[in-house]
């Protein structure tokens, strides 16, 4: 096919460039956009030491975790537990019940990656064990507010 006629020439695509680049955090969690598509996004998050999330899935979106720095343990719904470090990871398909807690003394820095499988526009739900909503920044969802390290970045 013509350099012309390929699908990316076809509705004009064009790369995204991005850096990952995160501020540290002493407490809490944050959520770093990278880059998205129609139906792929990633994001740079980040948990202090000790940081989690409650058990729950996404019935929209396959994604993956990458640790970047640190270490943090995923747990699935049967008890299932497991430590990744730096540079391992998690794939998970749309429907996956999962959670995790940052485990490392350092905070956890997490490349996720995901991408919809159904309804664009459903991409971000979160559901609980039992399939009601689970907010991502919920008292349920053990949210907590950034507290930022001065001047401590990954990068």
């Amino acid at each position: 096919m013509p350099d012309d006629q390929s699908p990316a020439a076809e509705i004009g695509a064009k790369p995204t460039f991005f850096k990952m680049r995160a501020q540290l955090l002493d407490d809490g969690r944050s959520n770093t956009p990278l880059a998205d598509t129609e139906n792929m996004w990633s994001r740079l998050k980040v948990y202090a030491s000790g940081g989690e999330n409650t058990l729950h899935a996404h019935p929209n979106e396959d994604h993956m975790f990458v640790v970047l720095d640190g270490s943090a343990c995923f747990y699935g719904p049967g008890g299932e537990e497991r430590v990744l470090t730096r540079n391992e990871g998690l794939m998970l398909p749309a429907g996956s019940f999962y959670s995790f807690q940052a485990t490392s003394d350092e905070p956890l820095v997490l490349l996720r990656v995901g991408c919809c499988v159904n309804d664009r526009d459903d991409h971000g739900k979160r559901i609980a064990v039992g399939g009601g909503p689970l907010p991502g920044k919920s008292k349920a969802n053990k949210w907590k507010a950034p507290v930022y390290r001065d001047g401590a970045f990954y990068e």
